[in-house]
């Protein structure tokens, strides 16, 4: 075979630090800090920054494949981390700072952390587990509010003598960069260690105009966690394309998001649909407070967005929403549910149904469903069947080669999503495989339930899980949080329900809480209603 005379060009995070010093160096980032305030400077601030950090991680004994440590929120310095920790030929190891101390202990532990960074708001949880991570050698403390304690590092001092310019190293493409853990909802968390060369590619994918497609011209603003499946690659999006960022620091209720998104005109935003539940929520209260005109796009990812909220957002304050799924697995963007050119002669309840699924797979992500017993599915529609993947960003194995039974022998991953896919490759997911409801033999799918209850204008949220049942062993159960100041009966759901959904489908009941436990990152904690109500049914059904 003939082969390609190309060169053989390294596909590293040091190229996107080099691009971002030597063509967008007057693009700014903005950080909201714990006291509100907010700290402005450029690309080319954050490039010499970034070498003094990796001047002072060197001084410390920081060597190629080391892994340094983030307990931060999303800020200025946890983007210097981002790209110096890499560059340097170390990996960044990204906490996730809404786990419960021992599981923070556990995947530091894990991990072989050697240095941690933390916001010096963050000591608290920090002081929870750090005993129990001997690997750890220094802590490092980002102190915005308040002077390092005693025992810890200054990172502004760290930096402030080093020198602004550092000679990166020339990289393997397929060397790791960062580390990310899953949230462990099933178990003990899997780390999944991202290369340069996948970043790489998710980035130079999502910045295609049919997928994400940042510009220059964009203002960007991930609310999504830098601790969080690398922030959906936004920061990496950013720095390739000049684009400028802003960035909320710990302030995420809708007020301080939405005054950040007006005064920065911000024009692209991402976040999971708990966050833009509250800001649709107050927009609907307040629709003139907030001068949006400025936003073109806002990502609604982690978990199944309602299309009541993609509606409304649209129909009320004429806001676009782009739906979107992936996984810390996927580097971690898989598929984006844009509009294809002939959909223009659907009505809009069709479009708004295409908009509300999970999408098509964006390039070089290939997709498909399988049975129980591993058959491949036709693109119907109809069939539920687990969703598995395979591409150039998706993990191929765990850190440790843990949770080998999640790939499969000829490739693909085992996602854990319960779906249907449509035969222009649209998929919809109806379920986790952990979640899903089994009455009688037959699927029922609660994110099918749970979107069409948040589309009935007394709900806030709701969230429908399997309950034990004496006939037909499972049947759904809904836990509903009403909006203040509405009321609404188990029987009038029902009957809200019973429009759009066969009559075995429905809920056997309706709890009304105060609110709905969450993982870590904001989706949904049915283990925890299932722990907590999972023999309501018992109790009340009749055999």
């Amino acid at each position: 075979m003939l082969a390609g005379r190309m060169m053989d060009f390294p596909l590293t995070l040091t190229h996107l630090l080099d691009r971002a010093r030597t063509f967008y160096g007057r693009s700014e980032i903005v950080s909201r800090r714990p006291d509100r305030s907010l700290h402005r400077s450029t690309y080319a601030d954050f490039y010499r920054r970034a070498c003094q950090l990796a001047h002072a991680l060197k001084r410390l004994g920081v060597q190629p494949g080391d892994r340094v440590a983030s307990l931060c929120w999303n800020h200025h310095q946890h983007l210097e981390l981002y790209f110096a920790v890499p560059a340097m030929g170390a990996v960044l190891h990204t906490l996730n700072l809404r786990l419960a101390p021992k599981d923070l202990g556990y995947i530091a532990h894990h991990a072989g952390d050697r240095i941690l960074v933390v916001d010096r708001t963050l000591l608290p949880l920090l002081e929870k587990f750090v005993k129990d991570v001997p690997s750890i050698e220094h802590v490092i403390v980002i102190p915005d509010d308040g002077p390092a304690p005693e025992g810890t590092l200054d990172y502004e001092q760290c930096l402030a003598s080093e020198p602004t310019a550092f000679d990166f190293p020339t990289l393997e493409e397929r060397s790791a960069a960062m580390l990310c853990y899953t949230s462990g909802t099933t178990g003990n968390p899997k780390g999944v260690l991202f290369s340069h060369r996948s970043i790489v590619l998710h980035t130079l994918v999502s910045c295609m105009g049919e997928v994400i497609g940042p510009t220059a011209q964009d203002v960007m603003l991930p609310v999504v966690p830098m601790f969080h499946a690398a922030a959906w690659g936004l920061p990496f999006d950013a720095l390739i394309t000049g684009a400028k960022l802003v960035f909320p620091g710990p302030h995420l209720d809708a007020v301080s998001l939405l005054d950040l998104m007006a005064q920065e005109r911000v024009t692209l935003a991402g976040g999971v649909p708990t966050i833009w539940l509250g800001i649709l929520a107050l927009l609907d209260q307040e629709p003139k407070r907030w001068d949006l005109r400025t936003i073109r796009a806002m990502l609604i990812g982690g978990s199944a967005a309602p299309a009541s909220l993609i509606d409304g957002f649209m129909k009320r304050h004429g806001l676009h929403v782009t739906h979107a799924w992936g996984m810390t697995e996927l580097n971690p963007v898989g598929t984006l549910a844009r509009l294809k050119p002939h959909h223009a002669d659907l009505d809009d309840a069709a479009r708004l149904d295409i908009r509300a699924s999970q999408g098509y797979p964006i390039p070089f992500v290939e997709q498909r469903h399988v049975s129980d017993t591993g058959q491949v599915l036709p693109w119907d529609g109809k069939t539920m069947g687990e969703l598995e993947v395979r591409g150039p960003w998706v993990a191929r194995s765990y850190y440790s080669d843990e949770g080998a039974d999640r790939f499969t022998q000829d490739g693909w991953f085992k996602t854990g999503d319960v779906v249907t896919i449509d035969a222009e490759g649209y998929l919809r997911i109806t379920d986790r495989s952990k979640d899903v409801i089994k009455s009688g033999g037959e699927w029922i799918s609660s994110v099918a339930l749970e979107n069409a209850l948040m589309a009935h204008p007394a709900v806030l949220e709701a969230a429908v899980f399997a309950a034990r049942h004496p006939k037909w062993d499972e049947r759904p159960l809904a836990a509903v949080v009403l909006k203040p100041g509405q009321r609404a009966t188990a029987e009038e759901l029902a009957a809200y329900l019973q429009q759009h959904f066969v009559k075995w489908w429905l809920p056997e009941d309706y709890l009304f809480v105060p609110q709905i436990p969450r993982t870590s990152t904001g989706k949904f904690l049915k283990m925890k209603l299932r722990e907590e109500f999972g023999d309501h049914l018992m109790k009340t059904a009749s055999p």
